[in-house]
């Protein structure tokens, strides 16, 4: 995954539980605008939280980040 898109979904997480606390959970669209105005972008991030990890719809914002950082 690109680093911009690693920065970019730290960023998400932390503002998410800033404001809702640390049990939030996201799916990866909540790192795109409702606009689908960078395709490749979004099936990067779709192919890395589907297909590559396996992930449910929701999941915890910290949880994201720990694998962000992680660099899984």
């Amino acid at each position: 995954m690109r680093q911009e898109l690693r920065t970019k979904i730290i960023e998400v997480c932390d503002k998410k539980i800033a404001s809702k606390g640390d049990n939030v959970g996201l799916s990866f669209y909540a790192f795109f605008a409702n606009k689908n105005n960078n395709p490749e972008l979004l099936m990067e991030a779709a192919t890395w939280w589907i297909q590559t990890h396996q992930l449910d719809h929701f999941v915890k914002a910290n949880k994201i980040k720990q694998m962000m950082l992680s660099n899984l």
